[in-house]
């Protein structure tokens, strides 16, 4: 077994990439810069939140007085249904080698807002188990209609939480972006998962859990059909993973009692992460499934990323900057120091 207190590499067979991690830095004194910590009380009604049942949003639209889980188009869409075919490029009157290099797609598809709850004060740690449910109920009825569709070919759900996330309205919400278009990291984890299923005959996420499981140093919690893990090859500081014990290609292959497991691996983790740094506790989530592109997809199986960037304390975040950006990914903590501090909690 290497020896893990040294720098070392680790190896993403998701995205067949390396993440340097060298724990001795983790003692170096910080003296950089701190983030604020959001106010701890919000009202349960905002009339100046966007969001809010029944308030003016900035486009002019008005929200019905909503009970529970809310959708609507964004009004601020990163994609459009119709793509602009004008920056599609054949390369004409161009050389061969300007018309390779220089590439541009249309892009088209749909962006959506996914607000959790009526209520402005809650965040998705504040919700019951069975209202958790319904937003995973809604998760799957949108991908269902918008995978149906002949223009979009992937429906990527997230949800960006607090303003260290870049998230511009506190009301609990996601999102998801449906485009024509596979995204990049998804592209990556389908030749991940592709070729390991060629070389191995076996699903590369469930040979993964597996091999967790039997290890436990990273496996925080599992109920009877989803399991929460910090990954071997975790990038960010308390970095998760929930993952279906099931063969589940896409979101939309839930079973009720699944749905439920779901629900109650989102409260867990995410309750967990606020008591960590005693702070609402900021991250990027995403699910992550096969392409809705007509191919069967075997070798996919869906689970979840959850990205926290809080390092040291709630003011203390990691950056990718430097090295980050310019090499390779990098963390000081170590995957299984970070599990040990998270199953504390639990």
């Amino acid at each position: 077994m290497p020896n893990f207190d040294l720098p070392h590499r680790r190896f993403n067979p998701l995205t067949q990439e390396w993440v340097l991690v060298s724990p001795h830095r983790a003692k170096r004194p910080w003296q950089g810069g701190t983030e604020k910590t959001a106010s701890a009380q919000r009202p349960a009604y905002d009339p100046t939140c966007y969001l809010c049942p029944g308030n003016v949003r900035a486009n002019g639209a008005v929200n019905p007085n909503y009970a529970g889980v809310y959708v609507f188009d964004n009004d601020f869409a990163a994609i459009l249904p119709l793509g602009n075919d004008a920056l599609d490029d054949d390369g004409r009157n161009r050389s061969d080698l300007a018309a390779e290099l220089l590439q541009s797609q249309a892009e088209s598809g749909v962006c959506r807002v996914i607000c959790f709850s009526p209520c402005h004060d809650q965040t998705m740690p504040d919700l019951s188990v069975a209202q958790i449910a319904e937003v995973v109920q809604v998760w799957m009825a949108q991908c269902a209609e918008l995978g149906a569709r002949d223009d979009i070919r992937y429906v990527q759900l997230f949800e960006n939480k607090g303003e260290v996330m870049g998230c511009s309205n506190p009301h609990p919400h996601g999102q998801l972006w449906a485009s024509y278009n596979i995204p990049t990291e998804i592209e990556k984890e389908t030749r991940g998962q592709a070729a390991w299923l060629a070389q191995k005959k076996s699903l590369l996420l469930r040979d993964y859990l597996t091999t967790e499981q039997q290890a436990a140093e990273r496996l925080l919690f599992e109920n009877e059909h989803f399991a929460c893990v910090v990954p071997f090859w975790a990038v960010w500081p308390f970095e998760t993973m929930l993952l279906p014990k099931r063969h589940i290609r896409r979101i939309v292959e839930l079973t009720e009692a699944e749905q439920l497991g779901l629900a109650d691996a989102l409260k867990r983790i995410t309750t967990c992460y606020d008591q960590l740094f005693d702070v609402s506790f900021p991250y990027s989530m995403g699910v992550h499934q096969a392409p809705y592109d007509g191919d069967d997809h075997p070798e996919w199986q869906m689970h979840l990323h959850f990205y926290p960037p809080l390092l040291r304390s709630a003011t203390v975040k990691k950056f990718l900057v430097g090295y980050e950006m310019l090499a390779q990914p990098q963390r000081d903590l170590t995957p299984e120091q970070a599990a040990d501090r998270l199953r504390r909690l639990l």
